[in-house]
């Protein structure tokens, strides 16, 4: 038997163990293999990922606050390297780092007919998930804005997808700028995504963004889940933009996570679909 496990803190409101559960479940690995939540603290990270190699877990995710300081304790895949920090982590032959939310970001807009090259693209937010965007979108030919409260945040990370894409012989366009900057960019941006944890349940009625700057032709884009219609959401189509939810970056990152994990393709419509339906 195999266990899998998501961490972070808070933990409660994860749909990652009803997801993977499904997966195994629909590949009929459901009494081998089981998927769980466990919370951590930022200063029990390490002793959480070497107790889980000990105990022979088959792999970890991790979400808010650990991606980042998690990179201190994994032999990092080149990917997750460059971005600084991991949310997948994989038991085999050692402790092996990876990021898989650039990844399932990208698939996710993919899904809803949104390239992303060429366009400009602002990501609210310098966290992990931020990090990881913000590297795969301009790796993938867009023009990034990461906009923060904090700017020196926003500046070092800018700085730091600069070099890695630069090592990748890379020339992205990127660039940073604090909050209340965001009124005098958005009327050039294509895509805006929500990277941070702002309106997620229980602040339900909080939001990144002022709703007066939201506009028809803008793409907005939620890595929020729960709740799945967040209210940056809600107010972008109530003025008529194409809106994409968080269930389809988790179910992407998940699934490429899934693969890492076992080598074998994963049920995604299924991942989504016990998503969406524990959600309701």
């Amino acid at each position: 038997m195999k266990i899998y496990a998501v961490l972070g803190d808070p933990i409660g409101h994860s749909m990652s163990p009803v997801m993977h559960n499904a997966a195994f479940e629909a590949l009929g690995r459901g009494m081998s293999d089981r998927y769980h939540a466990f919370n951590v603290r930022l200063p029990d990270l390490r002793d959480a990922i070497r107790g889980a190699k000990a105990l022979g877990f088959g792999g970890l995710n991790l979400t808010i606050p650990l991606k980042e300081e998690a990179l201190k304790y994994v032999d990092p895949d080149p990917i997750a390297a460059r971005i600084g920090a991991v949310n997948t982590i994989d038991f085999t032959g050692g402790i092996r780092g990876y990021n898989t939310d650039g990844i399932g970001a990208l698939r996710a807009l993919k899904d809803a007919g949104v390239a992303v090259a060429d366009q400009t693209i602002m990501i609210i937010g310098a966290g992990g998930a931020a990090r990881a965007i913000a590297f795969q979108f301009a790796y993938s030919g867009g023009k990034v804005i990461i906009a923060n409260r904090t700017v020196d945040r926003a500046e070092k990370l800018a700085r730091d997808v600069g070099l890695g894409l630069f090592e990748l012989k890379k020339t992205p366009s990127i660039k940073s700028i604090g909050l209340g900057e965001v009124k005098s960019e958005i009327a050039d941006t294509d895509i805006l995504i929500n990277a941070t944890s702002v309106g997620m349940h229980p602040n339900i009625d909080a939001m990144p963004v002022s709703p007066d700057l939201l506009r028809p032709e803008l793409v907005v884009f939620d890595i929020v889940y729960n709740p799945r219609c967040t209210k940056l959401l809600s107010e972008a189509r109530k003025r008529g933009a194409i809106t994409i939810d968080g269930v389809q970056m988790l179910v992407h990152q998940g699934a490429e996570a899934f693969f890492i994990w076992t080598g074998r393709e994963p049920p995604v419509d299924v991942m989504r679909e016990a998503v969406i339906r524990a959600l309701q």
